[in-house]
């Protein structure tokens, strides 16, 4: 397993996510990375978006496209950090054939942690501060 992307979460592709010139919309690109990273936090760092004290607000996101793929293809996410601040957490990602190292495309996404009622900026919840520090800096 590459060392960029220390935790992988599964990228089934469907048939809808092809597009009109035969491989995945780039769309497809960014909500898997989305749903990615949301279900890494959800998971190991109890993330509550409905209910609880922060939610994650995407501030910034990019994706390079490097190689294209289509359904039925197995893919993988990748997540790894690019670095994590006080209030927000940059994400590195890569989207990757099933098995593989070499992704097809990588992602950035600034995620900013905020009050879920009055949506100022506050620390990144210390569940998900350590879930990021174990899982995806300790292997640095």
């Amino acid at each position: 397993m590459s060392a960029a992307y220390p935790v992988r979460e599964p990228f089934p592709t469907r048939w809808n996510d092809n597009d009109q010139y035969g491989h995945l919309n780039n769309t497809v690109y960014y909500a898997a990375m989305d749903t990615a990273v949301n279900a890494f936090m959800i998971r190991e760092g109890g993330l509550t978006p409905l209910g609880g004290d922060a939610i994650a607000l995407c501030a910034a996101s990019s994706c390079e496209f490097l190689a294209s793929a289509r359904f039925p293809d197995a893919l993988e996410v990748g997540i790894g950090v690019e670095r994590l601040g006080t209030t927000s957490v940059t994400w590195s990602l890569g989207i990757l054939r099933a098995g593989e190292d070499e992704p097809i495309a990588t992602g950035r996404f600034v995620h900013v942690f905020v009050d879920a009622e009055t949506r100022r900026p506050t620390p990144v919840p210390a569940p998900i501060r350590s879930a990021i520090q174990s899982r995806l800096l300790a292997s640095r």
